[in-house]
């Protein structure tokens, strides 16, 4: 059974008459990292805030471990980056982070290890005002793992970073989660969610729309996308099968939205045994962008 880190129930937070967080409950579990994904305004900053006790929330609950350690002491075994990296520009990396263990009260053992896994121990002798962004980003991380913390906590940990940045950053995401860290990752880009995280949360408005794994999330039945001489003859077959949910046409191809498991081998001979000879034959699963415009679609009509 897997170990349960934090657990939010029906939280809620007004700001006046503006609900930022609308009784939100979700849970997480040692072991994966989160994406907790949406437009910007969505409740994610504010869901961040509530937990690391920065936010008094207006109604609703969060516990850590099950209830049986105190929010102040839960907080000592979390990481949390949550804004630009602060740190002072005349003080080398290491001396940044011996600062940082002194105001978490841990031990300096851990800076080495962490200056490692960051990149950054070749410029541990470095001040920080000649880092670049991407540098003092990694820099910010170590500091938020010098404590080894249970959990690491990231709000829009890549943005304003190049691609090489960004790529360095997603990557070191990874080999934190795989070293036993489980990451809560908050972003408004479906893509770092998508290549990064094992679940996601997605909010809009302050709502949840999902929560679960992100393949199970991207795991509609697809569509295809056919096309022959005689798009009208192919028309009338797919809007006449009991597989095939909507069609949609763009430059020449037909595309037809699965309902329900279809064998891509089994179609094409139904297809042939119509004497309807194709010119072109795919199928595609829907990305991770289309399923989260669908769903928070449907969740507001």
């Amino acid at each position: 059974m897997q170990k349960k880190i934090l657990e939010l129930t029906s939280l809620t937070k007004k700001f006046g008459s503006l609900t930022a967080v609308d009784k939100l409950s979700l849970s997480l579990e040692k072991g994966h990292v989160y994406g907790l994904l949406g437009p910007n305004g969505s409740g994610k900053s504010t869901t961040l805030g509530m937990v690391l006790n920065v936010i008094n929330p207006t109604s609703g609950r969060f516990q850590w471990y099950n209830g049986t350690v105190s929010t102040h002491e839960a907080l000592k075994k979390v990481g949390a980056l949550i804004e630009r990296p602060n740190f002072y520009p005349y003080l080398t990396a290491m001396e940044n982070l011996q600062l940082i263990c002194k105001i978490k009260k841990c031990s300096y053992e851990n800076i080495a290890n962490q200056l490692q896994l960051v990149e950054l121990w070749e410029r541990k002798d470095s001040k920080f005002r000649t880092f670049s962004l991407g540098m003092k980003q990694r820099l910010a991380i170590a500091a938020a793992l010098v404590n080894q913390p249970d959990l690491l906590i990231l709000d829009e940990p890549t943005n304003g970073l190049d691609p090489e940045g960004i790529h360095k950053i997603r990557e070191l995401i990874k080999t934190i989660a795989s070293l036993g860290t489980t990451v809560l990752l908050a972003s408004h880009l479906l893509d770092e969610v998508e290549k990064t995280c094992s679940h996601v949360i997605v909010l809009k408005n302050g709502v949840k729309h999902y929560e679960g794994r992100v393949d199970a999330l991207m795991h509609s039945h697809g569509y295809f996308e056919l096309a022959c001489e005689n798009n009208k003859m192919l028309h009338d077959f797919l809007k006449d099968h009991p597989d095939i949910d909507t069609i949609k046409k763009q430059d020449g191809i037909l595309i037809g939205y699965v309902k329900r498991k279809l064998d891509a081998t089994d179609f094409h001979k139904q297809i042939l045994k119509h004497k309807i000879t194709l010119t072109h034959f795919c199928k595609r699963r829907l990305s991770l962008e289309a399923q989260f415009l669908e769903l928070t679609k449907k969740k507001e009509a």
